[in-house]
C-alpha cells in the first residue's frame, strides 16, 4: 500500500495520530479483553494461581500451529475466565473494555460471548446474558461508547448447544444482541453441523459472523458462506490465498474481521509484515481491524492499526478507508455511524485533535 490518493501520499507524511482515529470494533471476545492488571488483582483476591506466561512472562508465547498449541492458548484464556466470580467482577470487565476502547479512539464495539462458558458459575446461560446486557448498558451510559453484544456458540461443543445458544441470541435479537457467531479451534468440530443454529439466527435478522479462514484456509471459508451464511468472518484473512473466492466475498459484501497481531501471535503468519492485508484492500474487501483478545495478545484496537501502517507503509488515507470499513461492516445505528464517519473525514483532514477524539466518550472516574 501506500500508493494512490491525494493524501498522505509519502509514507512519512503518516503522521496523524492513529488514537484518534474514529473506529468500530467488531471482533473481541469478553473475557480476552480483560485488563492484565485487573486480571492479576482478582486472581489475588481469591488465590488463584496463575500461570507464570500469564503474569511475569506477560504477554505469552503462544502458537496454533498443531493441536497442543491451540490447547495451550485455550487453557490460558480459561484460567483467565476463572477470575470473574462476581456481577461486579463482569461489570468492571465491560466498562474497562469500553474504556480501552474509547482511549483508542472507538466509537462503536461488538463485544462477543458465549454464555454457556459462564453459566455455571453465574446461573444459566440466560441469566448471564441478562447481566452481561446490563453491564453494557451501564458501561455505555458510563463511558459514552455505544455497544451491543455477539452471541457465539463454541464449535468444540454439540451443534445442539448451538442451536441452543442462537435461541436465546434471537430472543434478545433488538434489545442488545446483533449477532451470532461461532469460535474456538477453526479445526475441531463439522462447520456444516452448525448451520441449524445458524438458520435460527438468520430467521431473527442477526448478524452472522463465524470465525473462519484463520487457522483453516480457502476450503473452510467456503464452507462458512456456502452453508452458514456467514455475513461477516471472524478472521477471514486468508481469503487472501484464493483471488476468486476473495472476488466472491467482495461481490457479496460479506466483512473480514482482521485481528493481526493475533494472526502472528498464533502463528498463522510469521511476522506482521507477512499479514495479507494489502492484498485483502487491493481487492476492495470490507475490513474491521479487531483485537480479538488483548488480554493473551498485549495490543489493543489501535495497535492494530498502528502495526499494520508501519508493516506496511499505510498512508493515513489508507488507516481511515480502513476505519470507514470497520463502520460499514458493523450493527451500529445510522446516527452512530454517521458521526463517525464525519469526524474520519475530519481526522483525515487534520482537523481533529487527539483531545477531542479521545473526550469522545465521557469517562468516569
Amino acid at each position: 500500500m501506500g500508493h494512490g490518493g491525494d493524501d498522505g501520499d509519502n509514507p512519512a507524511d503518516a503522521r496523524r495520530e492513529v488514537r484518534a482515529l474514529p473506529k468500530a470494533h467488531l471482533h473481541l471476545h469478553f473475557t480476552g479483553s480483560m485488563r492484565h492488571g485487573t486480571l492479576l488483582e482478582l486472581a489475588e483476591r481469591d488465590g488463584i494461581a496463575l500461570p507464570d506466561s500469564l503474569v511475569e512472562d506477560w504477554p505469552p508465547q503462544l502458537s496454533a500451529a498443531d493441536e497442543k498449541g491451540w490447547f495451550r492458548f485455550q487453557r490460558l484464556y480459561d484460567v483467565a475466565r476463572s477470575v470473574l466470580r462476581t456481577p461486579d467482577d463482569v461489570r468492571r470487565l465491560v466498562r474497562e473494555a469500553a474504556e480501552d476502547d474509547v482511549a483508542d479512539g472507538g466509537r462503536w464495539l461488538e463485544i462477543q460471548v458465549d454464555p454457556s462458558g459462564y453459566a455455571a458459575r453465574f446461573g444459566g446461560i440466560t441469566a448471564f446474558t441478562d447481566l452481561v446486557l446490563d453491564c453494557v448498558r451501564d458501561a455505555s451510559e458510563r463511558t459514552g461508547l455505544p455497544m451491543a453484544v455477539v452471541i457465539a456458540a463454541n464449535r468444540t461443543r454439540h451443534p445442539l448447544d448451538a442451536r441452543t445458544l442462537a435461541r436465546l441470541a434471537a430472543q434478545y435479537a433488538g434489545r442488545g444482541v446483533v449477532g451470532f457467531g461461532l469460535s474456538n479451534d477453526e479445526r475441531r468440530g463439522v462447520t456444516g453441523d452448525f448451520a441449524p443454529a445458524f438458520a435460527i439466527a438468520e430467521r431473527a435478522g442477526l448478524l452472522l459472523a463465524p470465525h473462519g479462514g484463520e487457522l483453516r484456509g480457502p476450503d473452510h471459508i467456503r464452507l462458512c458462506l456456502d452453508e452458514l451464511h456467514a455475513d461477516r468472518l471472524g478472521h477471514g484473512v486468508r481469503a487472501a490465498e484464493d483471488p476468486a473466492l476473495l472476488d466472491r466475498i467482495v461481490a457479496a459484501g460479506v466483512a473480514l474481521e482482521v485481528c493481526p497481531v493475533s494472526n502472528v501471535a498464533l502463528g498463522v503468519y510469521s511476522d506482521l509484515t507477512s499479514v495479507p492485508l494489502p492484498q485483502l484492500m487491493a481487492a476492495g474487501a470490507t475490513i474491521a481491524l479487531g483485537a480479538d483478545d488483548p488480554l493473551l495478545f498485549g495490543s489493543r484496537l489501535a495497535g492494530q492499526y498502528a502495526t499494520m501502517r508501519a508493516a506496511h507503509e499505510l498512508t493515513d488515507a489508507d488507516l481511515a478507508g480502513l476505519a470507514r470499513s470497520s463502520f460499514e461492516a458493523s450493527r451500529a445505528p445510522d446516527d452512530v455511524r454517521r458521526a463517525a464517519l464525519a469526524d474520519i473525514d475530519a481526522w483525515l483532514a487534520g482537523s481533529i485533535p487527539l483531545h477531542e477524539a479521545a473526550g469522545a466518550g465521557r469517562m468516569s472516574p
